[in-house]
């Protein structure tokens, strides 16, 4: 259960890093930068909004509730993997490494949402 919720946690750190990294680079006057603090603070929000339900069902035992999160999961990895591509085409290996770490954070995320189940506790005859 705190398994899946740190790197879910993890996940919404690297969705903020490249957010951050975005906002170095800005590449017109419709994107995200820091001589806007609003406009970046609001992004960080909704980004927060976005984690706040696979956050909540990582406490869940469920299996109903889990392959939800798996699928929300599935969404945000949806989300990384342009992120490579964008890092090719703009030159920065920072965007790259933060792509590549999201996809495989979201993917082992999706994983150990899968397969943990709940913990059977042995009975102890005494």
């Amino acid at each position: 259960m705190l398994k899946r919720f740190f790197m879910v946690l993890f996940c919404l750190c690297l969705a903020i890093v490249s957010l951050l990294i975005a906002a170095t680079h800005p590449t017109g006057p419709n994107t995200v930068s820091f001589n806007e603090p609003v406009t970046l603070l609001l992004n960080v929000g909704i980004l927060v909004l976005l984690f706040l339900l696979p956050l909540m069902l990582a406490f869940t035992n469920n299996f109903v509730l889990r392959i939800i999160s798996a699928v929300y999961q599935g969404f945000i990895v949806l989300g990384f993997l342009p992120l490579i591509l964008v890092g090719f085409i703009i030159p920065n290996i920072w965007v790259i490494i933060v792509a590549i770490l999201g996809v495989i954070v979201s993917v082992c995320s999706i994983v150990a949402t899968i397969i943990e189940g709940p913990k059977k506790e042995s009975l102890v005859a005494s």
